[in-house]
């Protein structure tokens, strides 16, 4: 099993210690592979506006959460 299959299971179960902290993991692992991907998608030329339309957010979320980022990043 892979990493995140591991924490999606634990996530569901019934003891509240062990499924919060898999919460807690797996949203860390989903932010960092959102930065991974915003990354991706502006060194291959992708728009703040291309890339909020695919993570269904506003232009101006993704460009604030983000673009800090990228500029650290050069």
């Amino acid at each position: 099993m892979t990493e995140a299959t591991d924490l999606a299971a634990a996530a569901g179960s019934t003891d509240p210690r062990v499924g919060l902290r898999a919460v807690v993991a797996l949203r860390r692992l989903l932010e960092g592979l959102e930065q991974l991907q915003v990354a991706n998608a502006r060194r291959n030329g992708w728009s703040w506006q291309e890339i909020a339309d695919a993570l269904e957010v506003t232009r101006q979320g993704v460009h604030k959460k983000h673009a800090n980022r990228m500029d650290k990043e050069r």
